[in-house]
Protein backbone atom coordinates (compact mmCIF):
# COMPACT_ATOMS: atom_id res chain seq x y z
CA UNK A 1 0.00 0.00 0.00
CA UNK A 2 1.39 3.46 -1.05
CA UNK A 3 1.34 6.51 1.54
CA UNK A 4 2.43 10.08 0.75
CA UNK A 5 6.51 11.25 1.39
CA UNK A 6 4.32 13.59 4.20
CA UNK A 7 2.73 10.33 6.26
CA UNK A 8 6.05 8.33 5.70
CA UNK A 9 7.52 11.35 7.73
CA UNK A 10 5.13 11.09 9.94
CA UNK A 11 5.71 7.15 10.22
CA UNK A 12 9.60 7.74 10.60
CA UNK A 13 9.65 10.55 13.36
CA UNK A 14 7.53 7.60 15.13
CA UNK A 15 9.23 4.72 14.67
CA UNK A 16 12.51 7.40 16.06
CA UNK A 17 10.14 7.29 19.11
CA UNK A 18 9.72 11.21 18.62
CA UNK A 19 7.23 11.80 21.39
CA UNK A 20 6.94 15.75 20.52
CA UNK A 21 7.51 18.38 18.07
CA UNK A 22 7.78 21.93 17.93
CA UNK A 23 6.62 23.74 14.91
CA UNK A 24 4.80 26.74 13.04
CA UNK A 25 3.09 25.82 10.04
CA UNK A 26 2.70 27.50 6.78
CA UNK A 27 1.70 26.44 2.65
CA UNK A 28 4.68 24.93 1.90
CA UNK A 29 4.71 22.06 4.84
CA UNK A 30 0.96 21.60 4.84
CA UNK A 31 1.25 18.10 3.73
CA UNK A 32 3.31 17.37 6.62
CA UNK A 33 1.11 19.53 9.06
CA UNK A 34 -2.16 17.60 7.53
CA UNK A 35 -0.22 13.82 8.20
CA UNK A 36 0.36 15.07 11.76
CA UNK A 37 -3.65 15.33 12.37
CA UNK A 38 -3.63 11.66 12.55
CA UNK A 39 -0.37 10.94 14.85
CA UNK A 40 -0.06 10.40 18.32
CA UNK A 41 3.35 12.80 18.04
CA UNK A 42 2.59 15.69 20.37
CA UNK A 43 2.89 18.91 18.70
CA UNK A 44 3.62 21.99 20.13
CA UNK A 45 2.47 25.44 17.76
CA UNK A 46 5.00 28.29 19.24
CA UNK A 47 4.57 31.97 18.24
CA UNK A 48 7.37 32.27 16.25
CA UNK A 49 9.79 29.79 14.13
CA UNK A 50 12.85 30.97 16.76
CA UNK A 51 10.48 29.85 19.55
CA UNK A 52 10.63 26.09 17.48
CA UNK A 53 14.33 25.39 17.31
CA UNK A 54 15.06 26.99 21.04
CA UNK A 55 12.47 24.75 22.63
CA UNK A 56 13.76 21.88 20.58
CA UNK A 57 17.02 22.72 21.44
CA UNK A 58 16.36 23.15 25.44
CA UNK A 59 14.08 19.42 25.15
CA UNK A 60 17.07 18.12 23.65
CA UNK A 61 19.65 19.19 26.56
CA UNK A 62 17.33 18.57 28.79
CA UNK A 63 15.99 15.05 28.09
CA UNK A 64 19.57 13.73 26.08
CA UNK A 65 17.25 13.19 23.46
CA UNK A 66 17.15 14.44 19.19
CA UNK A 67 14.91 17.69 19.84
CA UNK A 68 12.46 17.78 16.42
CA UNK A 69 11.19 20.90 15.26
CA UNK A 70 9.74 22.22 11.53
CA UNK A 71 8.68 25.09 9.93
CA UNK A 72 7.85 26.32 6.48
CA UNK A 73 9.05 27.69 3.60
CA UNK A 74 11.00 31.35 2.76
CA UNK A 75 10.54 33.33 6.09
CA UNK A 76 9.71 30.29 7.81
CA UNK A 77 13.15 28.66 7.58
CA UNK A 78 15.06 31.77 7.95
CA UNK A 79 13.67 32.33 11.33
CA UNK A 80 15.47 28.85 12.10
CA UNK A 81 18.82 30.49 11.82
CA UNK A 82 19.87 31.33 14.04
CA UNK A 83 18.84 28.73 16.38
CA UNK A 84 20.31 26.10 14.31
CA UNK A 85 23.83 28.29 14.69
CA UNK A 86 23.16 28.13 18.29
CA UNK A 87 23.11 24.43 18.53
CA UNK A 88 25.67 23.50 16.17
CA UNK A 89 28.02 25.47 18.76
CA UNK A 90 27.20 23.67 21.57
CA UNK A 91 26.85 20.77 20.32
CA UNK A 92 22.96 20.12 20.56
CA UNK A 93 21.29 17.20 18.87
CA UNK A 94 18.48 18.67 16.69
CA UNK A 95 16.57 17.20 13.58
CA UNK A 96 14.92 20.54 11.27
CA UNK A 97 11.97 19.84 8.78
CA UNK A 98 11.49 22.72 6.14
CA UNK A 99 8.97 23.06 3.70
CA UNK A 100 10.03 23.92 0.44
CA UNK A 101 8.82 25.10 -3.06
CA UNK A 102 7.61 22.14 -5.67
CA UNK A 103 10.81 21.24 -7.08
CA UNK A 104 9.47 22.34 -10.70
CA UNK A 105 9.75 25.93 -9.19
CA UNK A 106 12.83 25.82 -7.14
CA UNK A 107 15.43 28.67 -8.40
CA UNK A 108 12.49 30.36 -9.48
CA UNK A 109 12.24 32.87 -6.94
CA UNK A 110 8.73 31.35 -5.98
CA UNK A 111 6.91 33.06 -3.47
CA UNK A 112 8.43 31.95 -0.34
CA UNK A 113 11.49 29.95 -1.63
CA UNK A 114 14.83 30.03 -0.62
CA UNK A 115 17.77 28.38 -0.40
CA UNK A 116 17.73 26.93 2.94
CA UNK A 117 20.09 24.07 2.65
CA UNK A 118 22.78 26.38 0.71
CA UNK A 119 22.08 29.44 4.05
CA UNK A 120 22.34 26.55 6.75
CA UNK A 121 25.60 24.64 5.57
CA UNK A 122 28.15 26.29 7.66
CA UNK A 123 25.61 25.79 10.72
CA UNK A 124 24.66 21.95 10.29
CA UNK A 125 25.99 18.75 10.82
CA UNK A 126 24.75 18.11 7.89
CA UNK A 127 21.81 18.79 5.82
CA UNK A 128 19.22 17.59 2.83
CA UNK A 129 17.73 18.62 -0.09
CA UNK A 130 15.12 15.66 -0.63
CA UNK A 131 14.03 15.25 -4.67
CA UNK A 132 13.56 11.71 -4.78
CA UNK A 133 10.58 11.17 -2.68
CA UNK A 134 11.98 7.17 -2.59
CA UNK A 135 14.90 8.52 -0.77
CA UNK A 136 12.61 10.30 2.44
CA UNK A 137 13.18 7.52 4.84
CA UNK A 138 16.64 6.77 4.77
CA UNK A 139 17.77 10.78 4.33
CA UNK A 140 15.84 10.46 7.88
CA UNK A 141 16.71 7.76 9.50
CA UNK A 142 20.23 9.35 8.47
CA UNK A 143 19.23 12.73 9.43
CA UNK A 144 18.50 11.00 13.22
CA UNK A 145 21.47 9.00 13.30
CA UNK A 146 24.23 11.98 12.28
CA UNK A 147 22.38 14.18 15.32
CA UNK A 148 22.77 11.96 17.71
CA UNK A 149 26.07 10.46 16.80
CA UNK A 150 29.61 11.41 17.29
CA UNK A 151 29.84 14.93 17.93
CA UNK A 152 25.83 15.79 18.21
CA UNK A 153 24.59 18.44 16.27
CA UNK A 154 21.81 20.02 14.36
CA UNK A 155 20.60 18.65 10.86
CA UNK A 156 17.95 20.00 8.24
CA UNK A 157 16.21 18.27 6.15
CA UNK A 158 13.99 20.41 3.19
CA UNK A 159 10.76 18.84 2.09
CA UNK A 160 9.56 20.73 -1.40
CA UNK A 161 6.05 20.37 -1.55
CA UNK A 162 5.48 18.29 -5.03
CA UNK A 163 8.01 15.45 -3.31
CA UNK A 164 5.82 15.50 0.46
CA UNK A 165 2.48 14.83 -1.62
CA UNK A 166 4.55 12.17 -3.87
CA UNK A 167 3.20 8.41 -3.05
CA UNK A 168 5.74 5.51 -2.02
CA UNK A 169 6.30 2.51 -0.95
CA UNK A 170 6.97 3.16 2.58
CA UNK A 171 9.95 0.85 4.43
CA UNK A 172 11.44 2.39 7.59
CA UNK A 173 15.16 1.42 7.02
CA UNK A 174 16.83 -0.31 9.87
CA UNK A 175 20.55 0.33 9.03
CA UNK A 176 22.59 3.42 8.53
CA UNK A 177 25.43 3.03 6.01
CA UNK A 178 27.91 6.29 5.59
CA UNK A 179 30.94 5.88 4.25
CA UNK A 180 32.59 9.25 5.22
CA UNK A 181 30.95 9.50 8.75
CA UNK A 182 32.20 6.97 11.04
CA UNK A 183 32.89 8.60 14.57
CA UNK A 184 35.72 7.19 16.48
CA UNK A 185 34.59 6.44 19.81
CA UNK A 186 37.29 4.42 21.98
CA UNK A 187 40.55 6.22 22.25
CA UNK A 188 44.02 4.55 21.55
CA UNK A 189 44.87 2.55 23.74
CA UNK A 190 48.67 3.92 23.55
CA UNK A 191 47.44 7.52 23.95
CA UNK A 192 45.30 6.17 27.38
CA UNK A 193 48.70 4.83 28.79
CA UNK A 194 50.17 7.71 27.99
CA UNK A 195 48.04 9.77 29.69
CA UNK A 196 47.80 7.43 32.94
CA UNK A 197 51.79 7.98 33.21
CA UNK A 198 51.24 12.02 33.04
CA UNK A 199 48.95 11.90 35.40
CA UNK A 200 50.69 8.97 37.83
CA UNK A 201 53.59 11.77 37.73
CA UNK A 202 52.27 15.04 37.92
CA UNK A 203 51.63 16.82 41.35
CA UNK A 204 49.38 19.81 40.47
CA UNK A 205 47.13 18.37 38.24
CA UNK A 206 43.38 20.40 37.15
CA UNK A 207 40.21 18.32 35.37
CA UNK A 208 38.93 21.16 32.95
CA UNK A 209 35.98 19.43 32.09
CA UNK A 210 33.35 20.50 28.89
CA UNK A 211 29.98 20.10 27.33
CA UNK A 212 31.38 16.64 26.16
CA UNK A 213 31.19 15.27 29.90
CA UNK A 214 27.29 15.87 29.62
CA UNK A 215 26.58 14.65 25.83
CA UNK A 216 28.26 11.21 26.91
CA UNK A 217 26.55 11.11 30.36
CA UNK A 218 30.41 10.90 31.84
CA UNK A 219 29.72 12.78 35.11
CA UNK A 220 29.99 9.51 36.97
CA UNK A 221 33.66 8.93 35.47
CA UNK A 222 34.48 12.26 35.98
CA UNK A 223 33.62 12.31 39.57
CA UNK A 224 35.74 8.98 39.96
CA UNK A 225 38.66 10.30 38.57
CA UNK A 226 38.61 13.51 40.10
CA UNK A 227 38.84 11.20 43.71
CA UNK A 228 40.80 8.90 42.08
CA UNK A 229 43.74 10.93 41.26
CA UNK A 230 43.23 13.87 44.13
CA UNK A 231 42.52 16.43 41.02
CA UNK A 232 40.12 19.83 41.53
CA UNK A 233 37.73 20.57 38.74
CA UNK A 234 36.95 23.09 37.00
CA UNK A 235 34.31 23.72 34.26
CA UNK A 236 33.19 25.55 31.22
CA UNK A 237 30.06 27.10 31.08
CA UNK A 238 28.80 24.20 28.81
CA UNK A 239 30.33 21.45 31.62
CA UNK A 240 28.38 22.90 34.43
CA UNK A 241 26.39 20.78 36.33
CA UNK A 242 28.62 17.96 35.13
CA UNK A 243 30.26 17.91 38.41
CA UNK A 244 28.05 18.00 41.83
CA UNK A 245 28.54 22.33 42.36
CA UNK A 246 29.04 21.67 46.13
CA UNK A 247 32.13 19.10 46.19
CA UNK A 248 35.12 19.79 48.21
CA UNK A 249 36.92 19.52 44.71
CA UNK A 250 35.12 21.85 42.48
CA UNK A 251 36.69 24.90 41.57
CA UNK A 252 33.86 26.52 39.77
CA UNK A 253 33.74 27.69 35.90
CA UNK A 254 37.06 29.02 34.82
CA UNK A 255 37.78 31.97 31.82
CA UNK A 256 36.73 35.18 31.39
CA UNK A 257 34.11 35.45 34.28
CA UNK A 258 35.66 32.65 36.22
CA UNK A 259 36.37 31.82 40.04
CA UNK A 260 39.80 33.39 40.23
CA UNK A 261 40.62 29.93 42.50
CA UNK A 262 39.66 28.43 39.36
CA UNK A 263 41.83 30.82 36.76
CA UNK A 264 44.77 30.58 39.45
CA UNK A 265 44.92 26.65 40.12
CA UNK A 266 44.67 26.19 36.05
CA UNK A 267 47.68 28.75 35.95
CA UNK A 268 50.08 26.90 38.54
CA UNK A 269 49.00 23.63 37.23
CA UNK A 270 51.84 21.17 36.02
CA UNK A 271 48.89 18.84 34.25
CA UNK A 272 45.85 20.36 32.35
CA UNK A 273 43.11 17.46 31.92
CA UNK A 274 40.70 18.32 29.13
CA UNK A 275 37.64 16.44 28.71
CA UNK A 276 34.83 17.27 26.59
CA UNK A 277 36.37 20.99 25.90
CA UNK A 278 37.72 23.20 22.84
CA UNK A 279 39.63 25.68 24.28
CA UNK A 280 37.49 28.58 23.17
CA UNK A 281 38.96 32.06 23.74
CA UNK A 282 36.24 32.56 26.36
CA UNK A 283 37.67 29.99 28.59
CA UNK A 284 41.91 30.79 27.37
CA UNK A 285 41.60 34.30 26.66
CA UNK A 286 45.69 35.02 25.95
CA UNK A 287 46.42 31.24 24.81
CA UNK A 288 50.40 32.05 25.58
CA UNK A 289 49.43 32.36 28.55
CA UNK A 290 47.20 29.84 29.42
CA UNK A 291 48.36 26.66 31.53
CA UNK A 292 51.92 28.08 30.83
CA UNK A 293 53.56 25.19 33.40
CA UNK A 294 51.04 22.35 32.08
CA UNK A 295 51.53 19.57 29.93
CA UNK A 296 48.28 18.94 28.23
CA UNK A 297 45.95 15.74 27.77
CA UNK A 298 42.92 16.32 25.79
CA UNK A 299 39.62 14.01 25.20
CA UNK A 300 37.28 14.98 22.37
CA UNK A 301 34.93 13.02 20.18
CA UNK A 302 35.77 15.62 17.44
CA UNK A 303 39.40 15.33 16.22
CA UNK A 304 39.40 18.66 14.64
CA UNK A 305 39.14 20.45 18.35
CA UNK A 306 42.25 18.67 19.28
CA UNK A 307 45.14 21.15 18.49
CA UNK A 308 43.19 23.55 16.89
CA UNK A 309 43.69 26.12 19.85
CA UNK A 310 45.97 25.34 22.22
CA UNK A 311 49.56 22.48 22.01
CA UNK A 312 48.39 19.49 23.29
CA UNK A 313 51.12 16.63 25.05
CA UNK A 314 48.83 14.11 24.48
CA UNK A 315 45.57 14.09 21.94
CA UNK A 316 42.79 11.27 22.68
CA UNK A 317 40.40 10.96 19.89
CA UNK A 318 37.09 9.28 21.60
CA UNK A 319 33.89 9.05 23.77
CA UNK A 320 34.81 11.28 26.46
CA UNK A 321 33.21 8.21 28.89
CA UNK A 322 34.63 5.69 27.00
CA UNK A 323 37.56 6.73 27.34
CA UNK A 324 37.79 7.68 31.29
CA UNK A 325 36.22 3.62 31.30
CA UNK A 326 39.76 2.70 29.92
CA UNK A 327 41.75 5.25 31.84
CA UNK A 328 40.40 4.72 35.48
CA UNK A 329 41.44 0.99 35.94
CA UNK A 330 45.31 1.85 34.69
CA UNK A 331 44.96 4.72 37.50
CA UNK A 332 45.82 4.37 41.77
CA UNK A 333 44.28 6.06 44.52
CA UNK A 334 46.52 8.97 45.01
CA UNK A 335 47.34 11.94 47.85
CA UNK A 336 47.93 14.99 46.61
CA UNK A 337 47.60 16.47 49.92
CA UNK A 338 50.15 19.70 49.10
CA UNK A 339 48.24 20.71 46.07
CA UNK A 340 44.76 20.32 47.66
CA UNK A 341 46.04 22.52 50.41
CA UNK A 342 47.17 25.10 48.02
CA UNK A 343 43.57 25.13 46.03
CA UNK A 344 42.08 25.19 49.30
CA UNK A 345 44.22 28.25 50.27
CA UNK A 346 43.26 30.52 46.66
CA UNK A 347 39.66 29.65 47.54
CA UNK A 348 39.80 31.29 50.94
CA UNK A 349 42.04 34.37 49.52
CA UNK A 350 39.77 34.88 46.26
CA UNK A 351 36.23 33.74 47.63
CA UNK A 352 33.60 34.99 44.98
CA UNK A 353 31.83 38.02 46.61
CA UNK A 354 29.68 40.81 46.03
CA UNK A 355 28.59 43.87 48.29
CA UNK A 356 25.10 43.53 50.32
CA UNK A 357 24.78 47.31 50.10
CA UNK A 358 23.01 49.78 47.88
CA UNK A 359 20.28 47.89 46.91
CA UNK A 360 18.77 44.81 45.77
CA UNK A 361 21.70 42.51 44.05
CA UNK A 362 21.45 40.00 41.59
CA UNK A 363 23.86 37.47 43.24
CA UNK A 364 21.58 37.06 46.13
CA UNK A 365 18.80 36.67 44.38
CA UNK A 366 20.31 33.76 42.75
CA UNK A 367 21.96 32.47 46.11
CA UNK A 368 18.81 32.21 47.80
CA UNK A 369 17.06 30.58 45.05
CA UNK A 370 19.71 27.86 45.19
CA UNK A 371 19.17 27.88 49.24
CA UNK A 372 15.38 26.97 48.04
CA UNK A 373 15.93 24.45 45.33
CA UNK A 374 18.87 22.73 47.13
CA UNK A 375 20.60 23.18 43.39
CA UNK A 376 18.39 20.43 41.91
CA UNK A 377 16.23 22.82 39.61
CA UNK A 378 16.75 23.00 36.11
CA UNK A 379 18.16 26.35 35.40
CA UNK A 380 17.52 28.01 32.10
CA UNK A 381 19.43 31.03 31.25
CA UNK A 382 19.52 33.87 28.17
CA UNK A 383 23.05 35.64 27.17
CA UNK A 384 24.18 38.50 29.53
CA UNK A 385 24.96 39.44 33.22
CA UNK A 386 22.86 37.38 34.74
CA UNK A 387 23.82 33.91 32.63
CA UNK A 388 27.08 34.72 34.30
CA UNK A 389 25.80 35.21 37.84
CA UNK A 390 23.89 31.97 37.63
CA UNK A 391 27.50 29.94 36.60
CA UNK A 392 29.06 31.62 39.75
CA UNK A 393 26.49 31.40 42.38
CA UNK A 394 24.32 28.70 41.61
CA UNK A 395 25.95 25.40 42.34
CA UNK A 396 24.30 22.88 39.96
CA UNK A 397 23.95 19.05 41.70
CA UNK A 398 22.85 17.17 39.01
CA UNK A 399 24.00 16.55 35.64
CA UNK A 400 22.37 17.89 32.26
CA UNK A 401 20.33 20.54 34.51
CA UNK A 402 21.70 24.08 32.74
CA UNK A 403 20.03 25.30 29.42
CA UNK A 404 22.29 28.22 28.76
CA UNK A 405 23.79 29.43 25.25
CA UNK A 406 26.88 28.89 25.11
CA UNK A 407 29.24 29.68 21.76
CA UNK A 408 26.63 31.56 19.43
CA UNK A 409 25.39 34.01 22.81
CA UNK A 410 21.86 33.99 21.57
CA UNK A 411 19.73 36.74 23.47
CA UNK A 412 16.16 35.57 23.09
CA UNK A 413 17.02 31.63 23.96
CA UNK A 414 16.22 31.41 27.64
CA UNK A 415 12.29 31.24 27.56
CA UNK A 416 11.90 29.04 24.40
CA UNK A 417 14.67 26.80 25.93
CA UNK A 418 12.69 26.27 28.90
CA UNK A 419 9.12 26.03 27.44
CA UNK A 420 11.32 23.08 25.59
CA UNK A 421 12.50 21.81 28.70
CA UNK A 422 9.36 21.88 30.98
CA UNK A 423 7.92 19.93 28.21
CA UNK A 424 10.58 17.18 27.93
CA UNK A 425 10.69 17.02 31.83
CA UNK A 426 7.07 17.64 33.10
CA UNK A 427 7.85 16.27 36.59
CA UNK A 428 10.83 18.70 37.09
CA UNK A 429 11.16 22.00 38.33
CA UNK A 430 12.58 24.14 35.56
CA UNK A 431 13.26 28.06 36.22
CA UNK A 432 14.30 30.21 33.62
CA UNK A 433 16.60 32.91 35.01
CA UNK A 434 16.68 35.82 31.86
CA UNK A 435 17.71 39.71 31.92
CA UNK A 436 15.22 42.18 30.54
CA UNK A 437 16.48 42.50 27.45
CA UNK A 438 16.89 38.02 26.50
CA UNK A 439 13.28 38.43 27.84
CA UNK A 440 11.98 40.73 25.26
CA UNK A 441 13.22 39.46 22.37
CA UNK A 442 11.28 36.25 22.35
CA UNK A 443 8.71 37.04 25.09
CA UNK A 444 5.59 36.11 22.93
CA UNK A 445 6.55 32.27 24.03
CA UNK A 446 4.50 33.54 27.20
CA UNK A 447 1.57 32.24 25.37
CA UNK A 448 2.64 28.98 24.66
CA UNK A 449 3.39 28.68 27.98
CA UNK A 450 0.53 29.41 29.27
CA UNK A 451 -1.18 27.72 26.39
CA UNK A 452 0.64 24.22 27.37
CA UNK A 453 -0.12 24.91 31.18
CA UNK A 454 3.83 24.86 31.76
CA UNK A 455 4.48 25.65 35.62
CA UNK A 456 7.63 27.16 34.62
CA UNK A 457 9.05 29.82 36.80
CA UNK A 458 10.50 33.29 35.36
CA UNK A 459 13.37 35.21 37.51
CA UNK A 460 13.64 38.71 35.39
CA UNK A 461 16.58 39.87 36.47
CA UNK A 462 15.53 44.14 35.27
CA UNK A 463 18.28 46.40 35.46
CA UNK A 464 17.12 48.56 32.70
CA UNK A 465 19.66 48.11 30.68
CA UNK A 466 21.72 45.76 28.38
CA UNK A 467 23.87 44.88 31.12
CA UNK A 468 26.34 43.13 29.53
CA UNK A 469 27.37 45.40 27.13
CA UNK A 470 27.24 48.38 29.37
CA UNK A 471 29.68 46.75 31.51
CA UNK A 472 31.91 46.96 28.44
CA UNK A 473 31.71 50.16 27.37
CA UNK A 474 32.27 51.23 31.59
CA UNK A 475 35.59 49.15 31.56
CA UNK A 476 36.25 50.12 27.75
CA UNK A 477 34.28 52.94 26.29
CA UNK A 478 35.93 55.01 29.44
CA UNK A 479 31.71 54.96 30.51
CA UNK A 480 30.19 56.45 27.37
CA UNK A 481 27.15 54.26 27.02
CA UNK A 482 25.60 54.38 23.98
CA UNK A 483 22.05 52.72 23.36
CA UNK A 484 22.34 50.74 26.17
CA UNK A 485 20.26 51.97 28.68
CA UNK A 486 16.42 51.07 28.25
CA UNK A 487 14.40 54.11 29.42
CA UNK A 488 10.99 52.54 28.54
CA UNK A 489 9.70 49.06 30.00
CA UNK A 490 6.33 48.00 30.47
CA UNK A 491 5.47 46.22 33.96
CA UNK A 492 6.71 42.88 33.40
CA UNK A 493 4.77 41.60 36.18
CA UNK A 494 1.57 42.95 35.01
CA UNK A 495 2.17 42.56 31.70
CA UNK A 496 2.44 38.36 32.34
CA UNK A 497 -1.24 38.79 34.06
CA UNK A 498 -2.31 39.86 30.57
CA UNK A 499 -1.50 35.95 29.56
CA UNK A 500 -2.90 34.51 32.18
CA UNK A 501 0.27 34.43 33.89
CA UNK A 502 1.17 35.22 38.39
CA UNK A 503 3.24 38.33 38.29
CA UNK A 504 5.06 39.49 41.30
CA UNK A 505 7.46 42.76 41.72
CA UNK A 506 10.40 42.23 43.89
CA UNK A 507 12.40 45.77 45.15
CA UNK A 508 14.09 44.93 48.56
CA UNK A 509 16.30 42.34 49.74
CA UNK A 510 14.56 41.21 52.84
CA UNK A 511 11.74 40.49 50.55
CA UNK A 512 13.65 37.88 48.23
CA UNK A 513 13.16 34.79 50.61
CA UNK A 514 9.84 35.10 51.14
CA UNK A 515 8.45 36.52 47.12
CA UNK A 516 10.73 33.34 46.33
CA UNK A 517 9.11 30.84 48.46
CA UNK A 518 5.84 32.24 46.91
CA UNK A 519 6.78 31.58 43.39
CA UNK A 520 8.45 28.38 43.72
CA UNK A 521 5.25 26.83 45.40
CA UNK A 522 2.86 28.07 42.82
CA UNK A 523 1.53 24.92 40.33
CA UNK A 524 1.28 27.33 37.63
CA UNK A 525 3.92 29.51 35.52
CA UNK A 526 4.91 32.48 37.54
CA UNK A 527 6.96 35.67 36.51
CA UNK A 528 9.10 37.67 39.13
CA UNK A 529 10.55 40.87 38.38
CA UNK A 530 13.66 41.68 40.04
CA UNK A 531 14.40 45.52 39.72
CA UNK A 532 18.18 45.55 40.24
CA UNK A 533 20.78 48.16 39.86
CA UNK A 534 22.36 48.95 36.01
CA UNK A 535 25.76 49.52 37.71
CA UNK A 536 26.21 45.86 38.64
CA UNK A 537 28.39 44.21 37.10
CA UNK A 538 30.12 40.08 36.51
CA UNK A 539 33.16 39.95 38.84
CA UNK A 540 35.93 39.09 38.32
CA UNK A 541 36.54 39.71 34.86
CA UNK A 542 39.55 39.15 32.73
CA UNK A 543 40.92 42.26 30.57
CA UNK A 544 40.95 41.57 26.73
CA UNK A 545 44.48 40.50 25.45
CA UNK A 546 45.61 39.32 29.50
CA UNK A 547 46.07 36.23 31.03
CA UNK A 548 43.73 34.50 33.24
CA UNK A 549 45.35 35.01 36.44
CA UNK A 550 45.14 38.63 35.95
CA UNK A 551 41.57 40.14 36.76
CA UNK A 552 39.74 42.94 37.36
CA UNK A 553 38.28 42.65 40.63
CA UNK A 554 36.18 45.79 41.08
Amino acid sequence: MKISVAQALVRCLEQEQVDVVFGYPGGAILPVYDALYHSCIKHVLVRHEQGAVHAADGYARATGRVGVCMATSGPGATNLVTGIANAYMDSVPLVIFTGQVPTSQVGTDAFQEVDITGITIPITKHNYLVKNPADLPQVVKNAFHIASTGRPGPVLVDLPKDVAQAEIDYQYPETVNLRGYKPNYKGHPNKINQAAELIRQSKRPVIYAGGGILNSRASAELLELAETISAPVTNTLMGLSSFPGDHPLFLGMLGLHGTRYANLAVTECDLLIALGARFDDRVTSKVAAFAPQASIIHVDIDPAEIGKNVCVHVPIVGDVKLVLQALLPLLEKTDRSPWLARIKELKEQYPLQYSREDGLKPQYIIEELYRQTGGNAVIATDVGQHQMWVAQYYRFKRPNTLISPGGLGTMGFGLPAAVGAQIGLPGEQVILITGDGSFQMNMQELATVREQNLALKIILINNHALGMVRQLQAYYCDGRYMAVDFSFHPDFSTLVKAYGIKGFTLRAEEEVPDVLAAALAEDGPVLVNCLVSPEENVLPMVPIGRGIDETFEE
